[in-house]
This record gives C-alpha cells, structure tokens and sequence, in this order.
C-alpha cells in the first residue's frame, strides 16, 4: 500500500516550461571585396519578467535556457531565498513573456525593487540596489585550484563547440567541478549567462539540498565586475576564471570577500587578481608547449 505524502512536506521545485527559440539567425552582408555573403548572427529578443502578474523586468536575451535565466534572476537580486519559493516559470516567446508564479508572494516587492544600479554589463546589465548593501554577509567557504586545474579549464573552454564560434557576438560562462564542465551557456550579456547557471544550480540537486559552489569554479569570457564578482560569491563559489580583464570595483569587491580572480586566462597565460592563497601555482607547468589553437 502506497503511503501518501503528508500536506506538510516540503514543496517540490517549481515546475518549467521548455520553451525554444532559434539561437542564431541568418543575414546576408557585404565583405570587403564587394561580395554578397550569408552569416550566422545571434538572436537577441526581449524578455519581460511578471512575478504574480506584476511587470518587473524585461532581460535582452539569447534565449537559449529562458526558464533558468529567470529563475538565477530572482536568486541572484535576492528576491526569492530558495527555488521552492516558486511555484512556477512559464515563458511563451510568441509574447516574449516570462510569468513567474511564487508560493508565497514576494514580501516587499515594491521597495525592494524600487533602487537599482545600472553596472557595466552588456545588455541589461543592473542590479537592485541593496545587493552591494550584502556584500558583507557573504562568507566564502574555504577551496584551492592548481595551476595545472586551470589549465585544464582553459583548454576544456577552447574546445568546446560554441554559437560565439559560428556567429560570435555572445559571452559564455561556465561552471567546473575541478577540471570537470558541469555547464555551460552563452548569452547577448555575461550576467544573464551567469543568472542562468544560478538557475541550473539550484535546480540540478532535484528536490535535495541546493548545489553547493565550495568545490566549483565559475568561468566567463568577459570582464571581471563587481556583479559578476558578487553574483559567484552569492553562489557560493570562491574562485572565478576570465579569459578578460578586471574592473577596479570588481577587485575591489573581490579582496573583501577573499574571492580567487584569475584574469586573461588563455592558453597558458594568466593572472591572478585577489585570493592568491587559494591557487596552488605550479610556475614549472607555463613552461610546457603552448596548445596551437587560440582560445575561443
């Protein structure tokens, strides 16, 4: 006899849709010979975000994962504290929607939503303004990463098949367990591919505890901010890798928080910004044959 479950038990994750949208898009140009040429060039549509019938976003988008871009949105401007306080994500491109369902509602919405602060990244690129009010809070959990990790990171990220590598015009971000890729998405703007790993993170545990960020490493191909800075720490993850440079504010955030910023990470070049004591250098392996590919 089955039993059933008790009214009390815990909610479950909120229910997605798997909406779909073409991630590049074809148009015909003229090169520098005067030749006509078809290219693939990526989407980019707009988004807008209702939480409980309320308009509170609209977020400038690749479209490839909507649902969990959303989803790493509401977690990253600290609106909702958990992916069971959503009942619901449903998105129909046909009206270039996101209507977002909660539990509970969200307490204070208004007021909390009232002070933003427009940040350097690409696209829709602001954050609500207590964010840098939390910074405070944050306490990263102790992790390392060898050299010989990141150059595995490195290469793993030059390998892989991309849309930045048939149409360009995107940043990608990433998520490693060691030298291992869990995930990886590209989108118009850094923040939105690194809200949407948010969203993936939350939901990859199933019903169980959320993905802790001790044991992971998050990558970007663009510019180390003081948003992408926070928004790793709120994940929990303490060591952040670009391909790019690093912002003043960025570095700034990142000393606070003792976070590991590693900038211009390409082939077997870098540098390391802040949190020096949580890479573990192997100065003999930079020393070894270069790959002859460029990095992506």
């Amino acid at each position: 006899m089955t039993t059933p479950v008790p009214a009390t038990a815990a909610p479950r994750l909120p229910r997605l849709t798997q909406a779909h949208a073409p991630l590049t898009h074809r148009v015909e140009v003229v090169n520098e010979h005067g030749e006509r040429e078809e290219l693939s060039i990526p989407a980019e549509r707009p988004l807008t975000v209702y939480v409980d019938n309320r308009e509170l976003v609209t977020l400038m988008t690749l479209g490839a994962h909507p649902e969990l871009l959303v989803l790493g949105y509401l977690r990253n401007q600290r609106l909702v504290e958990s992916a069971q306080d959503i009942e619901s994500i449903t998105v129909d491109w046909e009206v270039n929607a996101a209507a977002v369902r909660t539990r509970h509602g969200i307490a204070r919405i208004e007021e909390r939503t009232a002070s933003k602060v427009v940040t350097t990244g690409c696209g829709q690129g602001s954050v609500f303004g207590g964010l840098m009010d939390e910074v405070d809070r944050i306490v990263l959990p102790e992790a390392r990463l060898t050299q010989g990790q990141l150059y595995g990171i490195v290469n793993a990220i030059r390998l892989k098949e991309s849309t930045y590598k048939s149409a360009g015009s995107v940043h990608g971000c990433a998520l490693f367990q060691g030298e291992e890729l869990l995930v990886f998405v590209e989108d118009v703007g850094r923040h939105n591919a690194i809200d949407t790993i948010a969203g993936w993170m939350w939901m990859a545990a199933g019903d169980a505890a959320p993905m802790a960020g001790a044991d992971k490493v998050f990558y970007t191909t663009g510019r180390l901010t003081s948003e992408m800075v926070i928004k790793s720490a709120q994940m929990g993850v303490p060591i952040v890798v670009s391909r790019s440079g690093m912002t003043q504010m960025g570095h700034a955030v990142a000393e606070q928080l003792g976070l590991c910023a590693i900038g211009r990470a390409t082939n077997r070049r870098f540098v390391c910004y802040s949190g020096m004591q949580r890479l573990v250098l192997q100065p003999e392996l930079a020393q070894a044959t270069t790959p002859s590919s460029s990095a992506t």
